[in-house]
């Protein structure tokens, strides 16, 4: 009897510590980034634009404030880029960071209306897929434009536009530019 109380234990024993090996550790999920504010900035050879979306209270009830500090030239170049922050904390987190490091899991997209006549992304990830923080805009003659920023997380790369890229919105936001 003893013999087989000793064997059942050592057995129990046996199989305890198999049951505690790493692989049964849960996986750390990683949360989405908290987006509350999209700066961009538009420099050309005399001006300067900046447009700003915020949204503090995330999904919450209110819209984002918008924000267009300057007029585009028309017939101009601009060099952009754009940030991602999370002011819903102390001190504020700049998701952009985060963004260029997981450059193969982002993709920042852009959509215009004329008089934009152009937005071209000048960086890229590791792969040499458009990254979309750095760009290119360039206006035609005077009026009233549109202009959307999108920033995708987990696209399809390479891909053809936002429209087969998949992935999940991190954040919209569309501004409307006066051109002159």
């Amino acid at each position: 009897m003893k013999k087989i109380i000793s064997t059942l234990l050592s057995l129990s024993l046996f199989v305890t510590l198999l049951s505690c090996n790493d692989n049964d550790s849960p996986e750390l999920i990683q949360e989405e980034e908290v987006i509350t504010s999209v700066i961009v900035t538009l420099q050309s050879a005399d001006n300067t634009v900046t447009l700003s979306s915020v949204d503090l209270d995330g999904d919450g009830p209110n819209e984002p404030v918008l924000s267009v500090q300057g007029l585009l030239n028309a017939n101009a170049t601009y060099t952009g880029s754009v940030r991602f922050l999370n002011e819903s904390v102390a001190p504020l987190e700049d998701i952009t960071e985060e963004v260029k490091e997981e450059a193969e899991e982002h993709q920042v997209f852009y959509s215009f209306t004329a008089p934009i006549n152009s937005v071209t992304t000048s960086d890229n990830d590791s792969n040499g897929n458009p990254l979309g923080l750095d760009f290119t805009l360039t206006t035609g003659a005077a009026g009233t434009a549109g202009f959307g920023i999108t920033l995708r997380h987990e696209p399809k790369k390479p891909n053809t536009g936002i429209l087969d890229a998949g992935g999940e919105t991190d954040v919209a936001v569309n501004f409307t530019i006066s051109v002159e």
